[in-house]
């Protein structure tokens, strides 16, 4: 009998796990039996979230991290190893942006603060590239492993004012598909590199551009709802389902794709 989906003491490190679309992805795993490691700057949100998952018979830890610095995140996974003896999913949906490296209805290109712009594509970029390199030397020692990274619908498409986010995790989708190819012929066909593109959903980042106090949609979050035509954003469970296929054996011959999961947003046109 298959189990494809089987993902029962598997043990999964997700960066920026303390997010809202994090934190749903970390009590999801957990309560199908996943054991995950929890990667965030907030210690104080990530007990929390622990505590949480624990509260519902799930298995769960937490490591102050920083995805930019190479040295943290070698410890977090001898921390984990030691804890868990293996890793076999990493999950990079740690991610940010920056005020100045966005551009407004009354900038241009010119407003742009390239220390801001730097920081985010760091943030973004090199806040995947670097775990995916620490946690992928121990997937190789075990002979299997399996990545996925979190894009953004501002990848496939440039969409205004996020400059810098965009151009960082459109070269999060690039790096995604070298990966794939990188691990699998070098290492072998068990393992995979993959990447879920969530469209808008309400996060603490973007709240109050796209809702107003009282709730209803700004200017902005009414043009992305109308060009959306399921006419909602997202909500963080409509991830789990691919998230899920991901993790598990069910897309065992499924490397290099960038799965999209937004409503309808990115093929809509007029």
């Amino acid at each position: 009998m298959y189990k494809l989906f089987d993902i029962k003491d598997r043990v999964v490190v997700i960066t920026g796990g303390s997010g809202v679309l994090g934190e749903a992805m970390v009590e999801y795993l957990a309560a199908h039996g996943a054991k995950v490691a929890v990667l965030a700057r907030n210690k104080e949100k990530g007990d929390k979230l622990i505590e949480k998952v624990k509260s519902n018979g799930g298995e769960a830890m937490f490591l102050v991290t920083d995805v930019t610095d190479e040295a943290v995140l070698k410890q977090n996974a001898k921390d984990i190893v030691a804890k868990y003896g293996k890793i076999d999913v990493l999950i990079n949906g740690a991610g940010g942006n920056m005020p100045g490296a966005t551009i407004g209805p009354n900038n241009n290109i010119f407003d742009l603060k390239m220390d801001d712009f730097r920081k985010v594509v760091d943030l973004n970029l090199m806040g995947t590239v670097i775990p995916t390199v620490v946690f992928a030397e121990y997937m190789v020692a075990a002979k299997q492993g399996n990545i996925i990274n979190i894009s953004s619908a501002s990848a496939i498409r440039p969409l205004t004012r996020v400059a810098g986010y965009g151009a960082a995790k459109a070269a999060v989708a690039n790096f995604t598909q070298y990966m794939a190819g990188e691990m699998a012929i070098k290492f072998g066909e068990s393992f995979r590199v993959n990447a879920i593109c969530p469209g808008f959903f309400i996060t603490e980042q973007n709240r109050a551009l796209l809702t107003n106090p009282d709730g209803s949609y700004t200017d902005r979050g009414n043009t992305i709802i109308n060009h959306t035509p399921f006419r909602r954003f997202g909500n963080p469970e409509d991830l789990l389902g691919t998230l899920h296929y991901l993790v598990s054996d069910a897309s065992k011959f499924v490397t290099g794709t960038v799965a999209i999961v937004d409503g309808g947003f990115d093929s809509f046109s007029i």
